[in-house]
């Protein structure tokens, strides 16, 4: 289905890995990723979309393909990261869709390029996802022991009890690209949601917006993405019935939400 790797290089030196798939006379639309996870997270996506749709998605900076520099990240570098994509395929404007760190990237692209953007989708994410004290904690524990310590919390942060039970393959797919991720990459990272903060910045956004909550996410709770919904003015809020990753465990409706919003930019 995807087609081959392609690389471009930020003006810091990071090589990024990013794939198009879809038809080049689509509705464009960019993908960012979650912490912990690689560009394979939106396959499902991209297999429902990919007959409208123009779809770039990339591995963030420190995950997949693309390079770990050693260090902390911060959240004004991931947003240039996907200008530097979008770039590289082309395009001038975007849709764009992020999922936990993805949607708060996503909010920094819309607040620092809104030109870039056309709409938005912020899944399973929030103006300030959890704590600096959590954030730090997490980093130092993979930087000194690797990313088994966190595997399995990570798991059950990602899906439902009932995911995970009847769907053991998916889960040990997600288990094993944490495993791999390079732990200088999820630690800057880490580093990079522990000082995100744009609580005071979201009014800001004045890009078309559609707000996606899972209903059984305890890391960016439907309480949090209500308040992100209710902060940016003319969004929209949905809400499926999932955990973090609910364009994994609900797939068809997340798509179909997605597919159904940005195809009205088309129009525009």
């Amino acid at each position: 289905m995807a087609l081959s790797v392609n690389y471009t290089t930020t003006s810091d030196g990071c090589r990024l890995a990013w794939r198009r798939d879809g038809t080049a006379a689509g509705v464009p639309l960019l993908f960012c990723n979650s912490i912990g996870t690689s560009l394979e997270l939106w396959d499902a996506q991209v297999i429902a979309l990919q007959h409208d749709f123009d779809v770039i998605r990339f591995d963030t900076r420190g995950h997949g393909g693309s390079d770990a520099p050693d260090g902390d990240y911060n959240l004004t570098a991931l947003a240039r990261d996907a200008i530097q994509v979008l770039n590289a395929a082309g395009l001038d404007r975007a849709n764009i869709c992020g999922i936990s760190l993805g949607g708060i990237t996503a909010m920094r692209l819309a607040l620092d390029f809104p030109h870039r953007v056309q709409r938005l989708v912020l899944g399973d994410t929030a103006a300030r996802i959890g704590t600096s004290q959590s954030w730090e904690k997490r980093r130092r524990t993979v930087l000194t022991g690797g990313l088994a310590p966190i595997a399995d919390v990570a798991m059950e942060r990602f899906f439902s009890p009932e995911f995970r039970h009847h769907r053991p393959e998916t889960v040990t797919r997600f288990r094993q690209a944490l495993l791999d991720t390079s732990a200088a990459g999820y630690a800057g990272c880490c580093a990079a949601l522990r000082d995100a903060d744009l609580t005071l910045d979201v009014n800001r956004i004045e890009i078309p917006t559609l707000v996606i909550a899972g209903l059984r996410d305890v890391s960016t709770t439907p309480a949090q993405l209500r308040a992100l919904a209710a902060a940016i003015t003319g969004s929209q809020l949905a809400e499926l019935d999932a955990a973090h990753l609910s364009n994994v465990e609900r797939p068809e409706e997340f798509s179909r939400m997605v597919g159904s919003f940005f195809l009205r930019s088309a129009a525009h």
